[in-house]
């Protein structure tokens, strides 16, 4: 046995280098094979290459040991990333709004992609579950990537405190997001003297329920939290057609 390791893992010490080699080729031959798990072809060569450096380097071939024990965990980790990768963007996605219809009694509005400087004007529609007045109104925006969202505020208020969102699914009243979107769509406004003054999400947020291309209706409630009080109290709503982030 000795005499064995000697001779495939110290004089022919490129011998671990074709096992590992060998091992990744198959393990990409055989993904979807159910026959064998691929795995431990790939798990095998990492092994049989890292335990030879090993040997390698404990034999006084401190060089040859360490360059391959380097190189197995270098492939290793390249391969992965690329499995990793691979997982990210063609693997399973969320199911959330698979099969959901816009709801067609509701008046659901666009996110815009480009700011504005004037409110949004203030639409009156039978059943289309707004609450707005003439100084309070927020339009909500697209950012970089479909299920992040940017708002701007528009209020009037003679007293200060905290504005932020809570987002909710339409069809179901289901919460969105809830910890993550109010955390991240707070603005903190100061008593605006009589004015009606604009102020701007700071960051955006992200609505995670749901997948890119897979729009659905939710409704945006806008809460105020004044200093003088810290009980939260609903100014304004307003609905859109939103997705939700890929992860």
């Amino acid at each position: 046995m000795n005499t064995f390791i000697k001779k495939y893992t110290i004089e022919k010490w490129w011998v671990p280098l074709l096992i590992f080699i060998a091992s990744v080729i198959i393990f990409f031959a055989t993904i979807g094979i159910d026959v064998f798990p691929p795995k431990l072809f790939l798990i095998f060569g990492v092994v049989v290459l890292f335990l030879g450096g090993v040997i390698q380097i404990f034999n006084n071939r401190r060089l040859v040991g360490f360059l391959n024990v380097c190189l197995s965990v270098l492939i290793l980790s390249f391969i992965a990333i690329l499995v990793f990768s691979f997982n990210s963007l063609y693997g399973p996605t969320d199911s959330f709004a698979d099969n959901l219809e816009l709801p067609d009694n509701v008046l659901l509005e666009k996110p815009l992609n480009e700011r504005v400087d004037t409110p949004p004007v203030l639409i009156k529609h039978e059943n289309s579950g707004e609450i707005l007045s003439s100084n309070i109104n927020f339009q909500l925006y697209n950012s970089y990537q479909p299920g992040l969202y940017e708002y701007d505020l528009w209020i009037q208020s003679d007293q200060s405190g905290t504005v932020f969102l809570k987002v909710y699914k339409i069809t179901q009243e289901m919460l969105l997001s809830s910890s993550s979107v109010m955390n991240e769509s707070s603005i903190r406004i100061e008593n605006t003297q009589g004015k009606i003054k604009k102020y701007s999400s700071k960051d955006d947020f992200t609505i995670y329920e749901g997948d890119w291309g897979q729009p659905y209706g939710a409704r945006f409630e806008l809460w105020f939290i004044p200093d003088d009080t810290n009980e939260e109290k609903k100014i304004a709503q307003k609905n859109y057609i939103i997705e939700g982030w890929m992860r």
